[in-house]
């Protein structure tokens, strides 16, 4: 059973300072293995927030979600098939719809809040 009871989860110090769970490797990666971390803040369902981190490298995505991420650190250039390439930072948000697919290499280890939904 899902927990329905309000709670506002805020982000802040889990971005910025907060520990995060090992989550293993990153089975989107495309080229050396890439460590991810995490933490989730808050889920019902198939919806879910929490922070994400990132060890850089390549990585190919099709998503079968949406996802809505702002990025606290590191940076990456985003490339949908077909697409152009965008480098993205901090302070820098982006909405990936059900669908979407594309690479992500990410330069410098990544930590971004997410949304999916």
């Amino acid at each position: 059973m899902t927990d329905t009871t309000a709670v506002t989860p805020f982000l802040s110090a889990a971005a910025l300072h907060g520990d995060l769970e090992d989550w293993g490797p990153l089975a989107e990666a495309t080229g050396d293995p890439m460590q991810t971390s995490g933490t989730t803040t808050w889920a019902d369902g198939d919806l879910e927030m929490g922070v994400w981190e990132c060890t850089p490298g390549p990585s190919y995505w099709k998503l079968e979600t949406n996802e809505a991420i702002h990025i606290v650190s590191g940076r990456m250039t985003v490339t949908p098939d077909g697409g152009e390439p965008q480098d993205i930072g901090p302070g820098d948000s982006a909405v990936f719809p059900v669908g979407w697919a594309g690479t992500w290499q990410i330069h410098e280890t990544i930590r971004k809040l997410y949304v999916l939904f």
